[in-house]
């Protein structure tokens, strides 16, 4: 079987081949202003790797979906799923080897975010047996991983541009060979472009998109105006599996058809009668009252909606479970927490995958379905892993510290009440080693950083002793830790 597939033409004469394999083993970046033929060259991409490759498609406007015609992709309708099942379809989509498309049309910015983030990190948390070769295609990247904070909620935001920065930055070793399409370079974030090895592009008008793709391209600035002059479909390719110099590319033809093609330009006939009667014509009184709801159509059957039927019906098989004393089943789920938390390298899994664990994990001990919902785990998480114990936890002293830590991000709970319980037992301050594993990443660096933030939220205060050792208070309880080496 060959890896080499035809993207067009060169512009001078010649075809224009891409290597599948050093694709995969070194990403895509795409990209074009509005009209610059981006969709087209994606859908070329596609179309040329369906029969090679599965597919990853992350859609937000819907403009993929003729793919399942012609290629058979599931075509899953994030509006439809919950972030907990859209993460489950990612698992199950490389276990089974599925090519997909990801309908983001009709959500939100905030909500194509979350759910696209839930999706992904289901790709990515796969077991190594099914780390198999996909082609993960992402169009109007700059939506999920922004260069800067937009509208949306910061939650969102994190969770979409972390999922972007795995796939980009760590997705090689797990499969995962990331395409990012995006209109404008200087509004996607610089280290999920800056991974792609691989470049192709478009027309752009702006300053500061021609210079950066310049610059990727290793071209000289005053080359940069050549991309004002590209014509629709043309692109100007560079990297390991296209060219080793800059060349510019035709995109070849594409056999399936975007559902959101542009406007046609047609005689325009204006109406015969009269137009104020026509459009400002008063409504019906019942039409004023309630206007009537268009018949949603039942979503077709697939993997998700047939495991949630089947989840319905265990439930309903279900005996009901004998009543337990509150506080002792308090005390069973903190402890299945823990479990989960110090089992397979808990401490740095994503509160998602930590939260799938943790409910199948409530099921086989009898605690339900719904043991405990996103919100109370990403709390109960954030205490589990400060360290403190179960009888600890139910004192007045600790719910003080807990609620102090629910005005911080959720991310940075886990940190601040694992130094509030150093402080309230009189233990060591952590160190920096320590404090990245509890935030869930190997670097020292970024736990400083961490240290530093809390620090400026006045939420602690760190000082060093005479012999250079820290100790951390914590604002507004007057616990201190003793002394401790940062640096270990």
């Amino acid at each position: 079987m060959t890896s080499t597939i035809e993207l067009g033409e060169i512009v001078g004469g010649g075809p224009a081949m891409m290597n599948l394999a050093e694709l995969l083993a070194t990403r895509l970046l795409v990209q074009g202003n509005s009209g610059s033929g981006k969709s087209h060259l994606l859908r070329r991409l596609l179309e040329q790797t369906a029969t090679l490759v599965q597919q990853a498609i992350i859609d937000p406007e819907g403009d993929f979906v003729s793919l399942a015609e012609v290629y058979s992709h599931l075509v899953i309708d994030a509006a439809e799923h919950t972030e907990a099942a859209l993460q489950a379809a990612g698992e199950r989509m490389r276990i089974h080897r599925a090519s997909v498309v990801l309908n983001l049309e009709g959500l939100d910015a905030d909500l194509q975010m979350r759910r696209a983030a839930a999706f992904l990190g289901g790709m990515f948390d796969v077991p190594r047996a099914h780390w198999y070769p996909v082609l993960v295609v992402v169009d109007e990247a700059q939506l999920f991983a922004p260069a800067a904070a937009g509208e949306v909620s910061d939650e969102a935001r994190r969770s979409s541009l972390g999922a972007l920065t795995n796939l980009m930055c760590r997705g090689r070793k797990r499969g995962l060979a990331g395409v990012i399409a995006t209109q404008r370079l200087a509004k996607l974030a610089k280290n999920v472009a800056a991974e792609a090895s691989n470049f192709l592009m478009g027309r752009t008008f702006l300053d500061i998109d021609m210079a950066r793709a310049a610059d990727l391209l290793g071209m000289e600035r005053r080359q940069a105006e050549a991309f004002r002059d590209l014509q629709r479909g043309t692109f100007v390719a560079l990297g390991p599996a296209v060219s080793r110099r800059p060349m510019t590319v035709r995109i070849g033809p594409v056999h399936t058809a975007s559902r959101s093609a542009g406007p046609v330009l047609e005689p325009f006939a204006p109406p015969s009668e009269l137009v104020a009667d026509l459009i400002l014509a008063p409504l019906p009184e019942p039409e004023m009252m309630m206007r009537p709801k268009r018949p949603v159509a039942p979503p077709a059957p697939d993997l998700i909606t047939q495991l949630a039927t089947h989840g319905a019906a265990l439930a309903e098989a279900e005996p009901e479970a004998d009543p337990v004393d509150p506080v002792e089943r308090r005390r069973q789920i903190q402890a299945v927490l823990r479990e989960v938390l110090t089992e397979d390298d808990g401490g740095f899994r994503p509160p998602a995958s930590l939260y799938q664990d943790f409910l199948v994990r409530c099921r086989i001990a009898g605690f339900g379905r719904e043991a405990m919902d996103m919100r109370a785990f990403r709390r109960a998480l954030a205490s589990a892993r400060s360290g403190i114990d179960v009888e600890a936890s139910e004192t007045p002293e600790w719910q003080e510290a807990e609620a102090m830590a629910s005005a911080l991000p959720e991310d940075m709970q886990g940190v601040f009440l694992y130094l509030a319980r150093a402080a309230l037992v009189q233990s060591a301050c952590p160190s920096d080693g320590a404090i990245a594993r509890v935030y869930g990443t190997h670097s020292t660096g970024r736990a400083r950083r961490i240290l530093a933030w809390l620090e400026e939220q006045n939420a602690i205060v760190l000082r060093l002793d005479g012999a250079g050792r820290r100790r951390a208070a914590i604002i507004g309880l007057g616990w201190e830790t003793l002394p401790g080496e940062p640096g270990l």
